[in-house]
C-alpha cells in the first residue's frame, strides 16, 4: 500500500478519467495547522488520485496507523497492493520512523483519511510580556568604590515583537497536538506558544545581560540574530520542540523600560555630568588652597577667599574636598563616586603641606618683627616693649 507519482501526462488528460477517486486540500494558508480530508464513503480506493499542493504534507491513514506519507509536490496514484514509497523528500527518516511506531495511543481509526499538514512558515505571531522583566545593564555601568568592581545598572524592561514557526516534525506533532481532528487551527496553539516564547525570551535576556555579552538595554530591538541564536544554543524553546515545532523568526519590535528604571537612568546620566563638574572644581579648589598658603598678605587672607569659593559653589566643593581627602566617609554610596577623587586627595594634602609650613613661617616672622607683638608699637630693638613693657627677647 503506497503512493505512486502520477505521470505529469497523465494529468489533465483521459487518464484523469480513470482514478476513483481525487482528494485535494486547497491551502491552508496561515490559520490551518492540519485538515483531515478523504472520500464520501470513507475508503480510498486503489488508483484513486492524491494531490500534494506546495507547501503542504499528505499522511494516508488507515486504522490507527500511517500507510504512507509525502512532502513532495505533485499528484500520487494510491495503489494498496504496493510498499509505501515514501516520497518524503526533507522528511523521508521522520516518515519512516511514523510508518514504525505510530498509533492514535492505543485507539483505533477505522476509515481511510488523507490528513494534510501545513509545512509553510507561519508568520505574524506576536508576543509581548506581560510583566516587566529584570535586565542588567551594562551600558550604564556603576563602579564601587570601596573594590573598583563594576556592576550593571539593574532595570527593568517591556519587550514586544513576533515570532515565526514552523512544523518541523509531522509524527510529534499529530501524536502530541493535532491527533486526527477534522481541522486543527493556530489559533488552538497560540496562547501555549506565546507563554513558552516569552519564557524562552526571559532566559535569553538573562543571557545577554550577563558579563559575557554585555547588550545594552536599548540596543535590544537591533539584536534578532543574537537572540535567535542564544535561543538555539541554549534551546530555550525545547518544551515548543517537544511538539514537533520550531521557531524559525524572532523579531523585537520595541524595548521600553518602566518608570523607575527610566529614573534611574536620567539620574545616572546627571550623576555623570555631575562627576565630571566636580572633578574640575576639585582641582581648582585644590590649586585655591595651595595658591592661599602662599599668600604673601597672609594665609588666613588667602583662605578667607577659598572659603567665598565654596559659599559660592553653595558648600559643594567642601563635600568633595572632604570625600577626595577621606573617601571613607561613606564607602557604601557607590553614586557619589568621583573619578577625580584620588588625583585631588593628593592635591589638597600638598596644599594643606605648603599652607602649614607658610603659617608656621609668618608666626615667626611675627614673633620676630621691629613691632611689639602685644601692643604693636615699635621696640627700637629693645629687649623690652617701650609702650607696654611686653618682654620681646
Amino acid at each position: 500500500m503506497g503512493l505512486i507519482k502520477a505521470a505529469a501526462a497523465a494529468v489533465g488528460s483521459t487518464l484523469h478519467d480513470q482514478w476513483k477517486e481525487y482528494i485535494r486540500c486547497d491551502d491552508l494558508g496561515q490559520d490551518i495547522l492540519m485538515k483531515r480530508v478523504s472520500t464520501p464513503n470513507g475508503v480510498i480506493s486503489k488508483d484513486s488520485a492524491i494531490q500534494v499542493a506546495p507547501g503542504q504534507i499528505a499522511v494516508v491513514f488507515q486504522n490507527g496507523q500511517i500507510l504512507d506519507a509525502t512532502a513532495e509536490e505533485g499528484i500520487f496514484t494510491f495503489d494498496q497492493s504496493t510498499s509505501p514509497s515514501f516520497f518524503a523528500g526533507q522528511f523521508g527518516a521522520v516518515f519512516k520512523e511514523m510508518w514504525g511506531r505510530f498509533t492514535y495511543n492505543g485507539g483505533t481509526f477505522k476509515e481511510q483519511a488523507v490528513f494534510y499538514i501545513n509545512a509553510k512558515e507561519i508568520m505574524d505571531n506576536k508576543f509581548g510580556t506581560p510583566a516587566p522583566i529584570p535586565f542588567q545593564d551594562w551600558s550604564h555601568p556603576i563602579p564601587n568604590q570601596m573594590t573598583g568592581a563594576i556592576s550593571p545598572l539593574r532595570v527593568e524592561v517591556k519587550c514586544f515583537g513576533k515570532y515565526t514557526f514552523k512544523i518541523s516534525d509531522p509524527a510529534v506533532f499529530m501524536s502530541r497536538v493535532a491527533g486526527t481532528a477534522e481541522e486543527y487551527r493556530k489559533d488552538e496553539l497560540c496562547e501555549q506558544m506565546r507563554s513558552e516564547v516569552i519564557g524562552a525570551f526571559q532566559n535569553v535576556l538573562n543571557e545577554l545581560g550577563n558579563s559575557e555579552h554585555k547588550t545594552p538595554v536599548l540596543e535590544l530591538p537591533s539584536s534578532t540574530d543574537e537572540i535567535k541564536q542564544v535561543m538555539d544554543e541554549k534551546v530555550f524553546d525545547q518544551p515548543i520542540r517537544d511538539r514537533g515545532l520550531n521557531i524559525v523568526g524572532f523579531v523585537v519590535e520595541s524595548v521600553t523600560l518602566d518608570d523607575e528604571s527610566n529614573q534611574k537612568i536620567d539620574n545616572y546620566e546627571l550623576s555623570s555630568n555631575q562627576f565630571m563638574q566636580q572633578g574640575t572644581l576639585t582641582g581648582a579648589y585644590a590649586n585655591a588652597v595651595q595658591d592661599a598658603a602662599k599668600n604673601e598678605a597672609g594665609a588666613m587672607n588667602g583662605f578667607l577667599g577659598v572659603g567665598m569659593m565654596n559659599m559660592a559653589s553653595g558648600g559643594m566643593m567642601g563635600g568633595v574636598a572632604a570625600n577626595a581627602v577621606n573617601p571613607q566617609i561613606n564607602p557604601g554610596n557607590t553614586q557619589a563616586y568621583d573619578p577625580y577623587a584620588n588625583q585631588a586627595a593628593e592635591q589638597l594634602n600638598q596644599a594643606r603641606a605648603v599652607a602649614a609650613a607658610n603659617v608656621q613661617s609668618q608666626a615667626s616672622n611675627v614673633q620676630n618683627a621691629n613691632f611689639c607683638p602685644n601692643c604693636g608699637n615699635p621696640t627700637n630693638g629693645s629687649n623690652f616693649c617701650p609702650n607696654c613693657g611686653a618682654k620681646l627677647k
